[in-house]
């Protein structure tokens, strides 16, 4: 009869004799051998050394482990928790309690001065014995080991005085696990057993602080630079079109670095082959459009742009009839004209409904998609309907302004304006303030059927947000423009100081909630506790924020968020500030610089006709009283103030060109024969001064003058201001110049 326990015993021995000879995951990654010294082990070419903590202070900070986390060294960490019975510790409590009273007792009835540590003992023993029966903490034995990977030991010293001293600071003690080491470094493999077994107490709150993933990252392969992680500095990269959607929010008090922020991502989103729009209220934009080669188009009064709000988009999206684009197009232009004409009673936007479809069909726009081709109408077009609809006349009135009126002109032309570079910035600065909103409606408006044209990846920055949340009509448009956006990979971005106002609108939280990428920077006070509510900040986060200084603040990237800092390289910096102080430094410097450039000289007046000879004068550093040059022959008689000039031949106006002397030549004044002599002297050798362009005539030699008519002639000539040079101590006077093209 068989044995079924030996046939199981016998099978078992079988399967675990064959599990030896199949390889697995240890067997791949164990080193073929293992060097084991009191003090370190080698394994290959590298040296390892493992260090455990011994002692804590009474108190620890939370993140206290984070310097050792982030050093640039390869490391492991090894945390070992073994939670305790609360039923057992609290039996030791008390003992340990009736000890320490015992001990002050005695101390007290010997007389002594009292003692601060046993009493800070018995506190801090009740204390936990109150946490424990409450519940609200347990008690832990926890081991924490450090190994340390190195090339050299000379390097495996340096980082062991680094890990020792960084955690002295703190009064947290380590050694090194001297004969030790295999088991420590065996404590130290991801296999969750612990060889080293040295423990020490801690309680919830104390083990909580030592939590090691202290930051999260916010960093992909693809996207941009936003800034860096305040808690790592590690780099935050991302690109906002991975996420849900590409709408972002970028909210904080006025000089906080919101428009800062944005520039940058612009700056760099367009590196990447990214179309970028923006609203800008404040021509903040204007110097990166001049860099980058944007386009910037003004829509005020007295501008030249112009956009028709009656404009109908030229492609219809998949699915869509020509009557429903038609009847989106009558609701945006009547959300126009509700912000037009200020309050409309419900009859008024009937007869403004039925005034709309006439206006289309004068210019026999149907519901036919190939109607759109047709030359829209124009406001004016409208305002002749409506004079001609019984009951309309309270509108007609309110319309004329913007017709014949004071705003005549900005609504009533034909749009010319077309966004067809990779940087389009709308500015209305110039637009009166009343206008505002209804200029940011408009050109959104105009956004909008343009970006239904083409499919391609573009970003909307619109900035001070919070002017079309004043009306429902256009917080209605921009909500609807958030929710579709995705639809036509657009990423709208919305910047607003004005928490308030933004919130103030039923659309102001949906917006916000529609917005996948949320920037918030410092904030005032008086802003925090909404902010607060409507991002879920916890009390740390509030601090955070009221705390910050301009570029830092939080980034929050769908489920994710860090605590950001935004950079900048100089040359970005140069294109993007908008601090007047630094705008003003830059200013400065510039006048300086061009203060300091020589004047070109004035052209002078010929007085003959007839070429003159081509001159060069090197020009050196000159002193009020005037000194002598080197090689010209000076006569005995005093220096005069002005060094009047031999005539010359006339000649005809040339630029004012100056040649240097050649590399290989001695820096010296060439001869000039305007300069006053005491006799006439010879003319110039024409080979030596000859242009390489074209030679020019001889010029006929000048004959001796008297000292009158030389001193007029000096009056009338033109020299060129003196330009120090360093380090010469041998000055010449001023000598005049001939303007000669050379």
């Amino acid at each position: 009869m068989a044995n079924p326990i030996g046939e199981f015993i016998e099978e078992k021995a079988m399967a675990e004799l064959l599990q030896k000879g199949v390889s697995n995951v240890l067997d791949l990654i164990a080193p073929a051998a293992l060097k084991i010294t009191p003090n370190f082990v080698q394994m290959g070419d590298l040296y390892l050394k493992t260090l455990f903590v011994y002692t804590y202070p009474e108190y620890v900070q939370t993140n206290w482990l984070s310097p050792i986390v982030n050093y640039d060294i390869a490391a492991d960490i090894s945390m070992f928790i073994y939670p305790m019975e609360s039923a057992v510790m609290m039996k030791q409590l008390r003992k340990k309690a009736a000890q320490l009273e015992s001990s002050a007792a005695i101390e007290k009835e010997k007389g002594l001065v009292r003692n601060p540590e046993l009493e800070s003992a018995i506190e801090n023993v009740e204390t936990l014995r109150d946490t424990l029966q409450k519940g609200s903490s347990r008690l832990f034995q926890y081991g924490l080991y450090f190994t340390i990977y190195a090339k050299s030991l000379e390097e495996m010293d340096v980082v062991v005085k680094q890990i020792e001293s960084t955690l002295g600071g703190l009064l947290i003690y380590t050694k090194q696990a001297l004969l030790q080491m295999e088991q420590g470094f065996i404590s130290s493999l991801p296999l969750c057993i612990d060889q080293l077994q040295i423990l020490r107490n801690l309680d919830t709150a104390s083990l909580s602080a030592s939590f090691p993933f202290i930051s999260s990252e916010l960093s992909t392969g693809e996207g941009i630079l936003y800034g860096i992680n305040r808690h790592n500095n590690s780099l935050i990269l991302f690109d906002r079109f991975s996420l849900e959607n590409a709408n972002s929010v970028v909210f904080a008090k006025a000089g906080a670095g919101k428009s800062y922020g944005v520039k940058l991502e612009i700056l760099r989103s367009l590196m990447f082959d990214t179309n970028v729009i923006v609203l800008d209220p404040e021509n903040e934009y204007l110097p990166l459009v001049e860099a980058v080669g944007g386009v910037n188009f003004h829509l005020s009064l007295k501008s030249d742009q112009r956009i028709n709000p009656f404009d109908l988009p030229q492609k219809l999206e998949e699915g869509e009839t020509g009557e429903e684009v038609l009847r989106s197009t009558i609701i945006s232009v009547k959300g126009l004209l509700r912000l037009l004409l200020g309050n409309i009673t419900p009859e008024e936007d009937s007869l403004l409904d039925k005034a709309l479809f006439e206006t289309y069909a004068i210019k026999d726009i149907t519901s036919d998609p190939a109607s759109f081709k047709n030359q829209p109408p124009l406001l004016s077009d409208f305002e002749n309907i409506l004079q001609n609809i019984s009951g309309a006349e309270s509108l007609v009135i309110r319309l004329k302004k913007y017709t014949e009126g004071t705003f005549a002109g900005l609504l009533n032309k034909p749009t010319n304006c077309k966004i067809d570079n990779k940087f389009t910035v709308f500015s209305i600065r110039d637009l009166e303030e009343e206008l505002r909103p209804i200029g940011m409606y408009l050109i959104l408006n105009y956004i909008w059927n343009e970006v239904r044209k083409e499919l391609r990846k573009r970003i909307l920055v619109i900035d001070e947000a919070w002017w079309l949340m004043q009306y429902e009509d256009s917080a209605r448009f921009l909500y609807g423009f958030a929710k579709r956006a995705r639809k036509y990979y657009l990423g709208l971005t919305i910047i607003t100081q004005d928490v308030e106002d933004f919130l103030a609108s039923s659309k102001g939280r949906a917006v916000i909630n529609n917005s996948s990428l949320q920037i918030l920077l410092k904030q005032s006070t008086a802003a925090i506790d909404k902010i607060a509510e409507v991002f879920h900040l916890t009390e740390g986060e509030k601090f955070l924020l009221l705390e910050a200084d301009i570029g830092e603040g939080l980034f929050f990237a769908g489920q994710n968020h860090v605590a950001i800092k935004i950079i900048a390289s100089p040359d970005e910096d140069q294109l993007i500030s908008t601090s007047p102080k630094e705008i003003l430094e830059r200013e400065t410097a510039t006048a300086q610089q061009t203060a300091s450039a020589p004047i070109a000289p004035a052209e002078e007046n010929p007085a003959e006709e007839g070429p003159a000879p081509p001159q060069a004068q090197t020009i050196q550093a000159q002193e009020p009283e005037p000194n002598i040059t080197e090689e010209q022959p000076v006569s005995e008689e005093p220096a005069q103030t002005q060094t009047p000039t031999e005539p010359q031949p006339a000649q005809s106006p040339e630029p004012n060109v100056i040649e240097q002397p050649a590399e290989d030549e001695p820096a010296r004044t060439p001869p000039q024969p305007q300069q006053q002599q005491e006799a006439p002297q010879p003319p110039m050798p024409q080979e030596e001064m000859q242009p390489v362009e074209s030679p020019q005539p001889t010029p006929t030699p000048a004959q001796p003058q008297t000292d009158k008519p030389q001193q007029e002639a000096s009056a009338d000539d033109n020299t060129f201001q003196p330009i120090p040079i360093n380090n010469q101590e041998e000055q010449t006077e001023e000598m005049p110049v001939k303007q000669v093209e050379v």
